[in-house]
């Protein structure tokens, strides 16, 4: 069976081979054209100054580039003709340069090197240009160039990506899309495990002066795994090796959480090699647990469980990475990278609580609980790619990568009991050890027709393996002996295999029209097993996942984007692991091996605009999910415990709008705002029942920064989001907002001060859930003000050059859980 799905995933590039042998014939000459930009007062090279090519009588822009740190440029893929140069950066007169000819003789040219002239006067009207150039919507994704914005230095990936239009992001590193956290982040085009645990905790590992641009898909392609349904984050570090070393120290410490991170670049001739380390941990925090189910009959409450207490938590992780590359020639060469990261929690407190028969034909029962729990979890990623690009034609290049994953895991919950019922004398240990390790193959192959069509096509493999060894040991009371309970120990095998193939073209139809079209075909092979007499299971199945994308420039600094594009959501092991993670007995939680993925169609309208120096993004969509995945909650007949599952729960239609702004005043004061609003609408039937539910879903996000001075600058944000809805009820919503300050003492060192919610001392988060037979609510509130300081420092001296070195391996083609995931 799995020879006849690579049969089909080998077609798209047979049919090309087909259609274009020998590579694609012999290409229509074309040349270079290249030179510098200088400083016409100083004679220092400009950086950044945007190099224009159009036709000779000015009417057409034919090419375009942005001069390198040394202020040298180079435009490609010249027709051979008659054109005019003209260059351009903030804060210097405009030059263009008349009479440029290259010949199919000499389709090769350099010009003279072009001086700019200093101009105060006309500043105002080039830094329109300039900032406009911030945010890109290109035609099948937004991008933010976050090294064209100075105040992106010194802090983390959440401080850049609390700019990037249509996100919404805390002071935490909690991320949504358009109000959804149903997304993916990719680091380079491709995931890492260490954003398993905590996307939070990840981003603060990346330094935002590494960061070159971020990505937002909100219309994934047919290029990607079929995974995502609320859209897609790819963060670009800047491609840059050096030729010499350079590095980075920074640290910071605070009320709540603290980190230390250390990170080198060098390179010599065609070799470079990077690396890094960083860590981070929290003091320990007491939280306090509120808890009521009240059990009805036919809507009379009968029975009321009611429980609470403190807990004190922690945290700590690191990570580390290195990356290493060889240029063989200009058109081939290997890149290889890794990374290790670390993470793990642990938590102890002691919970109190009374089961009140409130119809009194019982005695109500007191218990108490003691519980002691240790989560831990490790992982590596390890990618090898080689590239391979062509002399003979412009942008076609081939790209073979393999990427060998792996994560360790580790469960530990101790149970202490004390109670009125046998069942509250028990006391529990409950144990998983978990492996996860993943093979993904990969072939990528981009072949341009002509000036205006590209086509792209690839074949993806991944192979997952994973073992859950999960144990319940319990102690009937406080004079018996442990022994495993046969129901709660167990060895769960199990396997998840994804063929795909795709087929995308991306087509200019006109200056002001452009099309990307495709199909992807994706087969997945799943199978579990057990060590016990738990019956095993196979599912298959198989999706064609089309996608559309049409574009519409309307003037120089707006366009009108629609789309359509079908997804999967798969769901990961977090979903289907069998394992009972025990530490609250009345309360359990278990995995579903039978889930199905879920389908889901999307159709988004976007339009985005600039407008006397006012950035303007709207955008509207509509989403309908079929096989829905929710979690949902049974209480037992006795109406002590309650178990909660994963299920195809039904199906919901969600429809919303998206508003982002940004705009400058005074040259100083920079605001930005986002407002996501969201309409959720589901229904689905459990045993017999049938659940029904609406409701509004609203986030929105606001900040900026001021400018003081060249070493002073302060910047603020406020953050809030509405309750996340299900079909049995809501999840918490929160609010956050914080300020800091960040000084500049020299070049290359700054400190900083960062102070969240100076106001409140503590953030509650509430859940309320209702079904057939009870309705429940829950809290827990943890302290959350917080103040910190900062310190960055960097080392070295370099010349940099620009390198394209963005592996193509992007396995995101899972629904990842909320939290710890337990293997």
């Amino acid at each position: 069976m799995k020879n006849y799905y690579l049969l089909l995933c080998l077609l798209p590039l047979s049919l090309l081979a087909q259609t274009f042998p020998g590579g694609g014939g012999a290409p229509a000459i074309k040349g270079t054209i290249r030179g510098s930009v200088t400083d016409a007062g100083t004679g220092d090279p400009v950086e950044f100054a945007t190099i224009v090519l159009l036709s000779s009588d000015g009417s057409q822009q034919v090419n375009g580039t942005l001069s390198e740190a040394d202020g040298t440029y180079k435009m490609v893929g010249v027709v051979p003709g008659d054109y005019r140069v003209k260059v351009s950066f903030l804060g210097y007169l405009e030059q263009t340069v008349e009479g440029v000819t290259t010949t199919k003789k000499s389709p090769d040219l350099t010009l003279d090197p072009i001086s700019l002239a200093n101009d105060a006067v006309t500043l105002e009207g080039v830094e329109v240009t300039a900032k406009a150039a911030l945010v890109e919507n290109r035609i099948d994704k937004m991008v933010y160039n976050a090294e064209q914005d100075a105040t992106n230095s010194g802090g983390d990936a959440s401080d850049v990506l609390r700019k990037v239009p249509l996100l919404s992001v805390d002071l935490e590193g909690n991320v949504s899309l358009r109000g959804s956290s149903n997304l993916r982040i990719l680091v380079n085009g491709r995931p890492s495990t260490i954003f398993a645990n905590s996307v939070a905790d990840a981003l603060k590992s990346i330094p935002s002066d590494q960061i070159k641009s971020v990505e937002v898909i909100t219309t994934p392609s047919a290029r990607y795994d079929g995974e995502g349904s609320g859209g897609i984050i790819n963060i670009i570090t800047k491609k840059k090796e050096a030729q010499g070393f350079t590095g980075t120290a920074n640290a910071s410490l605070g009320t709540r959480q603290n980190n230390a991170g250390l990170n080198v670049n060098a390179l010599v001739g065609r070799f470079g090699i990077n690396g890094g380390a960083n860590g981070f941990w929290s003091w320990n925090r007491e939280a306090r647990n509120e808890f009521v189910r009240t059990d009805l009959d036919n809507g009379a409450p009968i029975r009321q469980l009611t429980q609470g207490g403190v807990t004190k938590s922690g945290f700590f992780g690191g990570n580390a990475n290195v990356g290493a590359f060889y240029d063989f020639n200009a058109y081939n060469s290997l890149n290889l990278s890794g990374r290790y990261n670390r993470f793990g929690r642990s938590q102890e407190g002691t919970t109190t609580g009374l089961i009140d028969y409130l119809g009194g034909g019982q005695e109500n029962v007191d218990f108490s609980r003691y519980n002691d729990s240790d989560n831990t979890n490790s992982g590596f990623d390890a990618t090898l790619d080689y590239r391979k690009t062509f002399a003979e034609q412009e942008g076609r290049e081939m790209i073979v990568a393999f990427q060998l994953s792996g994560q360790d895991s580790r469960t530990d919950n101790i149970v202490d009991q004390s109670g009125d019922l046998p069942i509250y004398q028990r006391d529990l240990i409950n144990t998983n050890n978990g492996v996860n390790l993943e093979y993904t193959g990969q072939l990528d192959y981009v072949h341009p027709l002509g000036e205006r069509v590209k086509l792209e096509t690839g074949l993806k493999a991944v192979l997952r393996r994973i073992d859950s060894d999960y144990r319940t040991e319990i102690k009937p009371n406080d004079g018996g002996t442990f022994t495993a309970d046969p129901k709660l120990t167990d060895l769960f095998l199990y396997d998840q295999d994804v063929y795909a193939a795709y087929l995308s073209a991306n087509w200019n139809i006109s200056d002001n029209w452009g099309l990307v079209a495709g199909a992807r075909y994706e087969t997945t092979e799943i199978g579990g097993d057990f060590r016990s007499e738990n019956p095993s299971f196979e599912n298959s199945y198989q999706n064609f996942l089309p996608s559309v994308i049409v574009s519409r420039k309307l003037s120089d600094f707006s366009n009108l984007k629609a789309s359509y594009n079908q997804r999967i959501q798969r769901p990961s092991l977090f979903y289907i692991n069998p394992f009972v993670a025990i530490s609250d007995p009345n309360s359990l939680q278990i995995g579903n091996p039978d889930l199905e993925p879920e389908i889901v169609e999307q159709y988004e309208l976007a339009y985005n605009t600039y407008i006397k120096g006012v950035v303007l993004n709207v955008s509207t969509y509509y989403r309908n999910t079929e096989g829905l995945i929710e979690s949902f909650l049974n209480v037992d007949e006795e109406g002590i415990a309650s178990t909660t599952t994963f299920l195809n729960i039904g199906s919901s239609d969600t429809y919303g709008a998206n508003l982002f702004t940004s705009f400058t005043l005074w040259e100083k004061l920079e605001l930005r705002a986002s407002v996501n609003y969201g309409r959720y609408n589901g229904i689905g039937f459990v045993n017999g029942e049938q659940l029904e539910r609406s409701a509004d879903v609203i986030s929105g996000n606001g900040g900026g920064s001021f400018t003081f001075n060249n070493k002073l600058r302060a910047d603020f944000f406020a953050f809030a989001r509405g309750q996340q809805q299900t079909l049995q009820g809501s999840n918490p919503g929160f609010s956050i907002y914080g300020v800091g300050l960040n000084y500049d003492i020299s070049e290359r060192t700054a400190l900083g001060v960062r102070i969240v919610s100076p106001f409140s001392e503590n953030q509650v988060f509430a859940t309320n859930l209702r079904g057939q037979d009870f309705v429940q609510e829950s809290s827990f509130t943890i302290p959350f003000r917080s103040f910190g300081i900062s310190f960055n420092h960097k080392f070295g001296q370099v010349d940099f050059r620009g390198q394209n070195r963005r592996t193509r391996v992007t396995n995101d083609d899972q629904k990842e859980g909320e939290g710890n995931q337990q293997y």
